[in-house]
This record gives C-alpha cells, structure tokens and sequence, in this order.
C-alpha cells in the first residue's frame, strides 16, 4: 500500500515520465505523503488495540539495554541510507532515475551479502522472479501505451479537458470526480495500467483547472495505492488473503476503519496541497 508513496516508489517515476514532471520533486513530495499515511495508520492500529486490549510484548516502563539499542542501530542504519541515496542522487543530478534502480539493486545486493543473508541460490531464485514479474508488466505497460497512444492521436484529452470546464469551472468538483472515478478503476483495474492510461488524460485537465502538477500526480497515485486494496479485484488484496490463509470476506471486515482513515487522508491531500507540496516548496 505504502511502497508506490515512498520514494523511491516506481509508481512515481511512471507518473513523473508520462507528465514530464520532475521525479525528483515527487519524491520528496512522497516523503510528506508517506508520512501522513503512516500517521494516520498508527493511530487507527493504536485505536483498535486500545479497544481490543492488545496487550504489548514489552513490559511497561522497561527499557532496552544499550547494547540491544546499538544492535538495532548497528543492523538498521545502512539498509535506511538506500531512500537517502536514491532520493539525493536523483535530486543533486547525479543519476537518472532510471539509474536509480540500478543503483537501488547493486546497494540491495552489497547489504545482502554483507549481512550474509543472501547467496548464488537465492540470487538466481530473485533474478527469475524479477524476470516473470517485469514480463509481466511490460505487458500491461505495452498494451496500456498503445491505448494512450490513439486517444492522444484523437485528441481525446483535449475534448475531455474542454468537456470538464463546461460541465463545471470549479476545480474542486473536477477533483472530487476524478477520485470517485480512479477509486472505482482500482477496484477493478491494475494500478500501473490505471496511470498509464488516464494520466495523460487527466493531467491536462487538471493543468487547465490550475491544480499544482505535483499535487495531481500524488493524488491520483494515491487513488491507486487504495485501490489494489479495493473489492472486489484489488491485487494486494488476494496476495494478503492468499499468504495469510485470511479469509476475504475477514479481511474486508478488518479493513474497513483503514479504510475510512484512508479515504479521510485522500480528502486532505486532494483539497489541502501543502500536504503534498509544502516539502517541494521547502526544498526548492
């Protein structure tokens, strides 16, 4: 759910190179994105345990030991510098984002081999199921762009973008729409596919109604981070269900004040823009 927000989330890069937006403002408009998504997720799970009477695995009040602190420290710092390389890399210029994966999988693989947790085997085993997986994808991507192509060679977009301001010169309207429109593609559409076609559509629209170019494109990526969550054919949603054992009809029960806490979080991005500009603004 989280990984397309946080830089340095493909679902970014894919946005910011069919709207020729700068990659790296998005991904440090991801970090204030991703941190209110993880605001507001700990204080629903705090919530929830509170009324359930979860209690915690520590005892209250005890407190770790230095050297426990310093193992955890020891093990957490280089994985966490891999954000910070990527994000500085990509906004300092000296790498593409394109490199930046490259980047992301070499500095992957050194961290596994330094920690002793990764070997030939599984190596070999990772390789073929990037290979599967990225088949996969360029599939949907190449199907996705030809579509993108003939409604650009159609003008669709500039007909879509002429019909809106018709239908209503508010742009809050216009947003309101487009949410309730992306939700309902992700429930039943995958999320790269969704963004591929309608981002040249949308971005346009959007650019006429005067919406800051960064706040749509996290916006709409946020739509599709919750719809591969969605009823009744949200992707991560049967991969949790089908890891876990989970029942689906369990899981939507369990997932619905996540949800509202969502959707409420969608709201604020989508009609407050400091949420996902203020970073930009701050960092130039």
């Amino acid at each position: 759910m989280i990984t397309p927000i946080i830089p340095p989330g493909i679902a970014m890069i894919l946005c910011g190179s069919l709207a020729n937006v700068s990659i790296g403002k998005l991904f440090i408009s991801g970090i204030g994105v991703g941190i209110l998504l993880c605001v507001g997720e700990m204080l629903c799970v705090s919530i929830i345990s509170h009324k359930r009477g979860y209690k915690p695995t520590r005892v209250k009040g005890e407190k770790l030991a230095g050297s426990e602190v310093a193992r955890v420290i020891r093990s957490a710092i280089l994985p966490m510098c891999l954000p910070i390389i990527i994000i500085g890399g990509v906004r300092l210029g000296i790498f593409t984002a394109t490199e930046a994966g490259a980047v992301a999988v070499l500095y992957s693989v050194f961290l596994g081999l330094l920690y002793r947790e990764l070997n030939l085997e599984k190596i070999i085993k990772g390789l073929k199921e990037t290979v599967l997986s990225t088949a996969g994808i360029m599939l949907i991507i190449g199907a996705a762009s030809a579509l993108s192509w003939v409604l650009t060679k159609e003008r669709i977009p500039q007909t879509l973008t002429e019909l809106m301001l018709q239908i209503s010169p508010n742009k809050y309207a216009f947003l309101l729409l487009m949410n309730i429109f992306l939700l309902l593609c992700g429930m039943f559409l995958e999320g790269n596919a969704i963004m591929i076609i309608l981002v040249p559509l949308l971005f346009p629209i959007a650019m006429e109604y005067g919406i800051n170019e960064i706040q749509i494109l996290m916006v709409i990526i946020f739509n599709v981070s919750i719809g591969c969550m969605t009823p009744p054919m949200g992707t991560l949603m049967f991969v949790v269900c089908n890891e876990t054992g989970c029942k689906l009809k369990e899981f939507i029960k369990e997932c619905a004040p996540f949800f509202i806490v969502l959707i409420c979080e969608l709201l604020m991005l989508t009609f407050i823009p400091v949420f996902t500009t203020g970073l930009v603004t701050l960092f130039g």
